[in-house]
């Protein structure tokens, strides 16, 4: 153990004093969160090879415009299944660590993750850049649906759901997702670059740092002076770049965090 890391007990995680010392003197942190985020939670990646009945389908083919033109029942199905898969699942402890810093701080978390588990552990400021599986919308006028008619149970033992109808113009109603080809929603962006704006630390957690433009907001930090600080098991495309690395998941290494910030 080097000089500049906090004593730990034996096989617990090892912070560098640098890094607690910067985020228990922030008072705006932003986090930036991937899939690894939910990892603990038992959320697959985007990208893991999927189960059961869903298990012949390239989520890159479903996750499109084109998907949707040529068969919405599927693509509604789809992501009504992912929906109850989230509905199955809790917080982990990094949810709620991240959460609990909000305590006596500003904590902005800007997530590519479509789940509301930040949510449901308690933070109060969230950005979606990729939409959300519950914020589904007209595909049409792209209004918010607020109806009750969403059937995730269904999408279990279906491989076909049609959508909702919206209730003002009659289209059908779309997931609130980005899906490829498709830009940022410019509200989420603006709030995601203003939480970066403002940041006294950046915490990255469990995320690639290959998708971009969301992958810049970090990179951007780094260039103004900004700490930031890696929370992934695993080496990303971020990792020689940003000023500390935790080799932890979320849910061990931000409880670990929390503990020393205090």
């Amino acid at each position: 153990m080097t000089d500049d890391t906090v004593p730990r007990h034996e096989g617990d995680i090892a912070i560098p004093a640098a890094a607690v010392e910067a985020v228990r003197r922030a008072e705006v942190i932003t986090v930036f969160t991937g899939a690894g985020m939910s990892a603990d939670s038992g959320i697959a990646t985007f990208r893991d090879t999927e189960t059961g009945l869903w298990a012949r389908f390239d989520p890159t083919e479903i996750a499109t415009p084109a998907a949707w033109d040529n068969d919405p029942g599927l693509v509604w199905a789809w992501y009504q299944w992912r929906a109850r898969l989230v509905c199955d699942a809790e917080p982990n402890a990094g949810h709620r660590a991240l959460a609990s810093l909000e305590r006596d701080r500003g904590v902005f978390v800007v997530t590519q993750n479509v789940d509301d588990l930040h949510e449901r552990a308690g933070s109060t400021a969230v950005s979606h850049l990729h939409g959300s599986l519950f914020a589904p919308r007209c595909s049409n006028c792209g209004r918010l649906y607020q109806g009750t008619d969403a059937d995730p149970e269904r999408a279990v033992q279906e491989l076909r759901v049609e959508p909702p109808s919206c209730p003002i113009c009659l289209s059908p109603v779309r997931p609130g997702v980005v899906w490829f080809g498709e830009g940022l929603p410019a509200g989420e962006w603006q709030a995601a670059e203003n939480a970066f704006a403002f940041a006294d630390v950046v915490l990255v957690v469990g995320t690639s740092g290959v998708v971009y433009p969301a992958a810049a907001l970090p990179e951007q930090a780094l260039d103004r002076g900004v700490p930031v600080i890696e929370f992934n098991p695993e080496p990303s495309a971020l990792s020689r770049f940003v000023t500390h690395s935790v080799r932890a998941s979320a849910g061990v290494g931000l409880p670990a965090l929390l503990e020393h910030v205090g």
